[in-house]
């Protein structure tokens, strides 16, 4: 398959749709002098290509009473169960993330909670999954930086 060659246009349109998936074609069209129609070809050829993958909603953990933030190593007893554990953990919605890692651990989870007294139980509930072998915790205290922007234009500039 031949490499997708993206454009000004395309960075622009994709800038946009990162700062709000729900823009309106319209919107940036008027914005970048084009018309929606090109706006739609665009997406849709990226989409295509794969490089836009469907859409996402970012939520306010904050307003919904889920401020509380963990990241969670998971040590296993063996590495062959690593699928199983994983399928555990997507039974535990406060998971947000799970990453299979090289390093200190196998697994590595964020997850959100509403305190530490509910942060400890989703961390119980981990360590009681069949296979751990144990768990260390690091409480977030900020999200100081979620950036999809920048390495985005990173990217765009090496093109």
């Amino acid at each position: 398959m031949a490499k997708f060659k993206l454009d000004e246009i395309d960075h622009q349109i994709l800038d946009m749709l990162i700062d709000n998936t729900r823009t309106p074609f319209t919107d940036i069209a008027k914005k970048l002098l084009i018309s929606a129609g090109t706006v739609h070809v665009r997406v849709k050829k990226m989409e295509d290509a794969g490089i836009i993958k469907g859409s996402s909603l970012t939520l306010d953990y904050i307003k919904l009473d889920y401020s509380f933030i963990a990241y969670v190593g998971v040590f296993l007893e063996k590495t062959h169960q690593t699928k199983f554990v994983l399928e555990r953990l997507t039974e535990i919605p406060n998971i947000t993330v799970a990453h299979i890692t090289t390093g200190k651990f196998n697994i590595f989870c964020k997850i959100r909670a509403k305190d530490t007294k509910h942060a400890k139980d989703i961390i119980f509930n981990i360590d009681d999954i069949e296979g751990v072998s144990r768990t260390e915790t690091m409480i977030s205290l900020e999200e100081s930086i979620n950036d999809k922007k920048r390495l985005m234009h990173s990217i765009f500039n090496e093109m």
